[in-house]
C-alpha cells in the first residue's frame, strides 16, 4: 500500500497492558522533552515555545503517521546549527518557508521509495558531521553557561570564536556556577541512576532544570531566565497562520530546505533503524519520511521549527515499555497539558542550566571514541571523518556532506577497482594453449569491469596476440556502460587487425548489458561460448 502508517497495524493483539505501559511511557517521554525542546529552540535563536509546539505537534503527527512503532519526532540537537544558520542570515519567516518545503522534499523522497537511499551515506560521513554538530552544540552553549554579555551569537566558527574572547571578562560567576552544578548533577544522575531507588525513574534532565529553577527563585540569583529574555512561554497552542510565500524568498530556500530534508532523513532513519534493534522490529522507512515530510510542512504554519526522529527520547520511550506509537500520541498530549497549565511555571528556568543540559547531551551525542581509534582505520577512511568534521565546524554541513561524499564516492571507485584484475591464462593450467603464445592468448578477468577498472582491458589492447583472443568473462559479476564500450572498443581493434575474438561464459549482469548495447550482433554466432575449456577447443581446431 503506498501510505499505510505503522499505527494501523499496532492494534493486533494490543490490549491493556500494553496501553498502560505505551500511556507510562508516554508521559515519562512528555517530561523528558519539555526541557529538551525549549533548550533546542533557543539553542537555534527561536522562542522557547517554538520548540515546545514543534515536540507537540510534529511530534505528534510522526507518531500517528509514521512507519516506526516507537520513534518519537520532534526538535532535535542536529538542527541548531542549520537552523540558527538560517535565522542570522534569512530571519525566521524564510526559515518557516525553508522547512515547509524540506517537507515537501521529505513527502517526495518517501513517495519516490527514496528511502533505502539514504543508507547509502557512509558511516564515516555521518560520524565526522554528527561529532561537528556536536561540537558546535556546545561551541553555542558557551555564552550562557558563563553567562557573557553577548547580544547575538554569530553563527560562523571563527566569529564565534572572537565573540567570545572578546566578551570574556564579562562572564557571570553566579551563571556559572548554576552551570556548572547542573552539568555535575547531569553526570551524577547518570553515574549512579540505578543506585537511587524509585528516584532512578525521574529523568536526569527533568529533576536537573527544575532544582535549578527552584535554587534561582528562592535565592533571587542574578541569571538569565527565560522570563527575563523571552518573557516566559505563552500557556495555549499558536493560532495558524499563513507563510508569506513569494518566489523571490522560494528560490533562495531551496538549498537550506534540501539541507534540511537530507539531515531529517538520515536523523530519522537513523534513529528508527536504532530503534528496530532495541524492540526488534522492521521499520517502514518510506512511509516514516512520508510522516516526517507532512509533519514539516505543518509545523511552520505554527510558527514551529524543523523536526525528526529523536534518539535520546526514542531510547527512553523504548526502555519506559512502549511498544506502538501510542505512547508516541501521549507524549504529545502529556507537553500540550504541561503547556496549558505549567507555562508560568517556565519563565523561572535559567539559561544556564538549559546551557548545561545540551552541553550534556552534545556530548553523548557525539561519537568521539571514533577520533581516539582513528589510528586503527585506513587512511581514506581517516582523511573522510576529519574533513567532514572540520568543514562542518569550520565551513558548512552542506559542503562537509559534499565533500565527504565525494570522498567516499573516490574510496569506493579506488577499491572496487583494486579488487577487479586481469590474468592471462596459463598453459599449465589449460593444455590447449601449449605452444600458442603469441599466437592465442586467453585471459580471465576477476571482479566488476566499470569505468574504474577499463584499464585492465586497455592492457589488453596493447598485447594482442596475432590470431585468437578469448576472454574469460565467467568471473565478472557486473560490467556498467564504460566497460562495456571498452569491450566494443577493443573487439573493433581486434577486426580492424583481423584478429578472432571469443567471448566465454558470458552470463547474468554482464550478459544482459551486452544483449542491451547490441554487443552480441556485432560478433559472428561461433564467438561465444559457455566457458574457457570449450573457446580454447574452438581455437585450436
Amino acid at each position: 500500500m503506498f501510505f499505510r502508517p505503522r499505527l494501523l497495524d499496532s492494534f493486533n493483539g494490543y490490549n491493556r497492558t500494553l496501553f498502560t505501559k505505551d500511556v507510562l511511557a508516554g508521559l515519562t517521554v512528555g517530561v523528558v522533552a519539555l526541557p529538551l525542546a525549549m533548550a533546542f529552540a533557543i539553542a537555534s535563536g527561536l522562542k522557547p515555545e517554538a520548540g515546545i509546539f514543534t515536540a507537540i505537534i510534529a511530534g505528534g503527527l510522526i507518531s500517528l503517521l509514521g512507519g516506526s512503532r516507537v520513534q518519537i519526532g520532534g526538535p532535535a540537537g542536529a538542527f541548531i546549527v542549520i537552523v540558527y544558520g538560517i535565522v542570522e542570515r534569512y530571519g525566521v519567516p524564510n526559515l518557516l518557508l525553508a522547512t515547509a518545503m524540506s517537507g515537501v522534499f521529505l513527502f517526495l523522497m518517501g513517495m519516490f521509495r527514496l528511502g533505502t537511499l539514504v543508507r547509502f551515506i557512509p558511516i564515516a560521513v555521518i560520524i565526522g558531521f554528527t561529532n561537528g554538530i556536536a561540537f558546535l552544540i556546545g561551541l553555542s552553549q558557551i555564552k550562557d553557561f558563563f553567562g557573557l554579555q553577548i547580544e547575538k551569537m554569530p553563527a560562523h566558527f571563527f566569529e564565534a570564536v572572537h565573540a567570545l574572547y572578546l566578551a570574556a571578562d564579562t562572564f557571570n560567576p553566579i551563571a556559572l556556577g548554576v552551570a556548572s552544578g547542573s552539568l555535575a548533577l547531569l553526570i551524577f544522575w547518570k553515574l549512579f541512576q540505578s543506585r537511587l531507588g524509585w528516584l532512578s525513574h525521574l529523568p536526569g534532565t527533568v529533576v536537573t532544570m527544575v532544582l535549578a529553577t527552584m535554587v534561582t527563585s528562592v535565592f533571587s540569583l542574578p541569571v538569565e531566565t527565560i522570563g527575563s529574555r523571552f518573557g516566559g512561554i505563552p500557556s495555549g497552542l499558536p493560532s495558524f497562520e499563513w507563510l508569506p510565500i513569494n518566489w523571490d524568498s522560494a528560490q533562495y530556500m531551496i538549498a537550506p530546505a534540501l539541507t534540511l530534508a537530507l539531515l531529517g532523513a538520515i536523523e530519522s532513519l537513523l534513529c528508527a533503524r536504532i530503534a528496530d534493534g532495541l524492540i526488534h522490529d522492521r521499520h517502514e522507512s518510506n512511509q516514516e519520511l512520508m510522516a516526517q515530510g507532512i509533519a514539516n510542512f505543518t509545523i511552520p504554519f505554527f510558527g514551529g521549527m524543523p523536526a525528526t526522529g529523536t534518539i535520546a527520547r526514542t531510547v527512553t520511550n523504548v526502555e519506559s515499555g512502549a511498544s506502538t506509537p501510542i505512547a508516541g500520541l501521549v507524549h504529545a498530549v502529556t507537553l500540550l497539558i504541561i503547556v496549558l497549565f505549567g507555562a508560568p511555571l517556565a519563565k523561572n528556568i535559567p539559561l544556564a542550566s538549559l546551557a548545561a543540559i545540551l552541553m550534556y547531551v552534545a556530548w553523548n551525542m557525539g561519537e568521539w571514541r571514533k577520533f581516539i581509534d582513528l589510528k586503527q582505520f585506513r587512511l581514506p577512511y581517516r582523511i573522510t571523518i576529519l574533513s567532514v568534521f572540520i568543514l562542518t565546524v569550520v565551513l558548512d554541513l552542506t559542503i562537509a556532506v559534499q565533500v565527504g561524499l565525494l570522498l567516499a564516492f573516490i574510496t569506493f571507485i579506488y577499491r572496487i577497482s583494486s579488487l577487479s584484475r586481469c590474468e592471462i591464462a596459463l598453459a599449465s593450467d589449460f593444455p590447449g594453449l601449449s605452444n600458442q603464445q603469441g599466437r592465442i592468448d586467453a585471459y580471465r578477468i576477476h571482479g566488476a569491469i566499470f569505468f574504474g577498472a577499463v584499464k585492465l582491458l586497455e592492457k589488453i589492447e596493447a598485447n594482442l596476440p596475432s590470431h585468437t583472443l578469448l576472454l574469460d568473462l565467467k568471473n565478472v559479476i557486473y560490467i556498467d556502460t564504460s566497460g562495456m564500450d571498452t569491450i566494443m572498443e577493443l573487439a573493433h581493434l581486434c577486426k580492424i587487425r583481423n584478429i578472432r575474438l571469443l567471448i566465454c561464459g558470458l552470463a547474468h549482469q554482464p550478459l544482459e548489458m551486452a544483449e542491451r548495447s547490441n554487443f552480441i550482433a556485432t560478433l559472428p554466432p561461433d564467438s561465444f561460448y559457455p566457458d574457457l575449456i570449450s573457446g580454447i577447443e574452438a581455437a585450436t581446431t
